[in-house]
């Protein structure tokens, strides 16, 4: 397993390598405690996906002075969670969110955006046709009812007959927009938000490791090796950010993938006359987008 640390705007800072058979119990705390000594942090604040910590590890965080910001499921809060959650939401517009307290002493902060209403309700209308199609084909039967996507909105009717339940459909359409979060810090609520949305940084940083720089599948089994590898990768995956850094500030209007690809048809005649110290260097047959990726690199040394 791989522990990724990087910085505001996705730049790396370092990494850890983890036995894949290791408990996550075992891993967590140990990780946290080396990268705080290492970079001389202070209690740094955890941010993770919701699902991505068991209860027994934000009690284990708690317990060592950690803190956190983890995402919420709230759907899956007690009803009278829920429905707290719901008469709070009437009161809020666009960008504006609340908190309330939890049982286990944590705050609950929950969010809404218009923007975020708008995909929540496409995504469950473009469900909800796939599940009218396969019910006027006469495709669906009671095996499909379950809670997985838009499943749930599925009902019997007397022993063969599959329906969609509008009521659940129609209750499903007052949590559109609304976002949660799980918090033992005293944040604003505008600092927890701007926190939990640098976790894309984390993902897209993955998304990078293993599509372009493709540091999997590793072939090695011995671990140096291994460590060589990813720490290969790790290297590549700083020059990468430092150029994606170079063509955002150049306007290059091309990523880091293209960039790689111009590179292969480049080519450079080095010449120097008889009475000079001074070496000229001439790139041949470029195309359009080759010479403004030349004069970035160039200017970024």
């Amino acid at each position: 397993m791989l522990g990724l640390f990087v910085g505001e705007h996705g730049y790396p800072i370092g990494y850890d390598i983890l036995e894949g058979n290791v408990f996550e119990d075992h891993t967590l705390l140990p990780t946290l405690d080396k990268v705080r000594q290492k970079y001389g942090l202070g209690r740094p604040v955890v941010v993770a996906d919701a699902g991505l910590l068991s209860r027994d590890n934000l009690k284990l965080l708690a317990a060592e002075g950690y803190s956190f910001i983890l995402g919420a499921r709230i759907k899956n809060e007690s009803e009278v969670s829920k429905d707290k959650i719901l008469e709070q939401a009437k009161r809020i517009n666009d960008q504006q969110g609340f908190d309330l307290p939890r049982a286990d002493g944590n705050r609950l902060i929950v969010t809404y955006s218009e923007q975020r209403r708008k995909k929540d309700a496409y995504a469950r209308e473009r469900g909800l046709v796939r599940l009218r199609q396969k019910i006027k084909s006469g495709t669906l039967s009671k095996e499909h009812i379950n809670n997985r996507g838009y499943n749930k909105s599925l009902t019997l009717q007397g022993s063969i007959e599959v329906s969609i339940d509008e009521v659940k459909v129609t209750k499903d359409c007052l949590w559109d927009g609304l976002k949660g979060y799980i918090t033992n810090t005293d944040l604003s609520i505008e600092k927890v938000v701007e926190n939990y949305r640098q976790l894309w940084q984390i993902e897209k940083a993955f998304r990078i490791l293993k599509t372009a720089l493709r540091i999997r599948p590793v072939y090695h089994y011995r671990r140096k090796r291994i460590e060589a590898h990813i720490c290969i990768a790790f290297v590549a995956y700083t020059i990468y950010k430092e150029l994606d850094r170079l063509l955002e500030q150049g306007r290059a209007g091309f990523s880091p993938k293209r960039a790689a690809e111009l590179t292969h048809t480049m080519y450079a005649l080095d010449s120097q006359s008889f009475n000079s110290f001074e070496a000229e260097r001439i790139i041949l047959q470029m195309d359009p987008e080759q010479p403004i990726l030349y004069d970035i690199i160039k200017q970024g040394r």
